[in-house]
């Protein structure tokens, strides 16, 4: 999983990874205000956060800890995971 992360970091202008680390290390921290951020439907455990077209679909864990799914620009298979 970490390797299709770093392939879709790496695909990004600096400019998109740039918002992309503040927005994992947002994520991390639990800061959720001012993210647009929402739970996905039939799912309990997998939400998404969203800035323009970039998406970044992630698992809360038990620990409460983040597990990063997905990241990438919006299309028609971004939700199929």
């Amino acid at each position: 999983m970490a390797d299709k992360i770093r392939k879709a970091l790496d695909r990004l202008s600096p400019k998109e990874r740039k918002a992309i680390d503040d927005l994992l290390v947002k994520i991390k921290n639990g800061q959720f205000d001012g993210l647009d951020w929402k739970k996905l439907k039939g799912r309990d455990d997998i939400y998404r956060v969203r800035k323009g077209e970039m998406r970044i679909i992630y698992r809360l864990n038990a620990s409460g800890g983040v597990v990063v799914l997905e990241i990438g620009r919006r299309n028609d298979i971004t939700y199929n995971f």
